[in-house]
């Protein structure tokens, strides 16, 4: 009797995740068809290419409403760009130190650490590079504003940093013990193994670990909306105010009147957002199942 509720229970719990795995697909699924109806039915208005080559993003321009995601895109690499020059070095070094230096009680402190950094919310982090990095910035450069692509990649940087070094650290912690001392045994010292023996060969996990940084960085919506100065024009450098996809959409996304143009082209840039997205994290999982395949 008991192995027979055993198998029952069994029976229902399959049912049920394969219940819940299905319904999650089926909502992407349904959340991609939705983007690509209002997609074509975008395109029907305007020309592809005029809207991927396009230098102007306007939709409120009386005289002639114009939707170049051109800059835009721009800015969000910009910015994306920015954030990984400071958080890759900055991640791996940390995830580095800690699976090869830190000492046990260290790593019970920093690990920690690390975890509430990654809990902080979008908007505190966003206020602070109003409020801090902005005015510092604004005062480094001798600019009038600190609300630039500059701001914006320090504090993607902050919030992929998280990312990056949790992911780092298992991918140089889980290489065998056996490549340290075969490296030790022909006299390198603990440097040396780690820069030319640990870091190449968990270099699959340490891409793994900045794609999924990057994609956490592209996704970002409130930072970039409170501290990069939302100006959809083309950027010339990091000290220019600029405008992201994502902060696009949350801007516009409430006013536009529903089934216009405007209406439709955000979601086109939606569109564009997701598949970026997605191939950035399933390059990051390429690697990331590579590195557990290696292993």
């Amino acid at each position: 009797m008991k192995l027979a509720a055993r198998e029952k229970i069994d029976v229902v719990f399959k049912q049920l995740f394969r219940t819940a795995g299905l319904l999650t697909i089926a909502i992407l699924s349904g959340i991609f068809l939705m983007l690509v109806w209002n997609t074509i039915a975008f395109f029907a208005h305007i020309k592809p290419l005029d809207f991927i080559t396009g230098t102007q993003w306007s939709p409120g321009n009386k005289k002639g409403a114009e939707y170049g995601i051109f800059p835009l895109l721009v800015s969000t690499g910009l910015v994306t760009a920015g954030a990984m020059i400071i958080a890759v070095p900055l991640g791996i070094g940390t995830a580095a130190f800690i699976s090869e230096y830190a000492g046990k009680r260290l790593q019970n402190i920093l690990k920690p650490l690390i975890e509430i950094l990654a809990s902080v919310p979008s908007v505190a982090i966003g206020f602070l590079g109003i409020v801090l990095v902005g005015p510092a910035i604004a005062k480094i450069f001798g600019i009038q504003n600190g609300l630039n692509a500059l701001n914006g990649a320090i504090l993607l940087a902050v919030m992929s940093l998280p990312t990056i070094i949790t992911v780092a650290e298992d991918a140089i912690h889980a290489l065998p013990q056996t490549y340290r001392e075969a490296s030790y045994g022909v006299g390198a010292s603990k440097w040396q193994t780690l820069v030319k023996v640990t870091i190449p060969a968990a270099a699959p996990g340490l891409i793994a670990a900045v794609m999924l940084g990057m994609g956490r960085a592209i996704g970002e919506t409130m930072t970039v909306l409170m501290a990069t100065g939302n100006a959809a024009a083309f950027p010339e450098g990091f000290l220019d105010s600029i405008r992201t996809i994502t902060a696009t959409i949350a801007i516009e996304m409430g006013e536009v009147p529903y089934q216009t143009t405007h209406y439709f082209a955000l979601f086109a840039i939606a569109t564009v957002l997701f598949m970026i997205t997605l191939g950035v994290n399933l390059i990051g999982e390429r690697f990331a199942n590579r590195y557990r395949k290696f292993h």
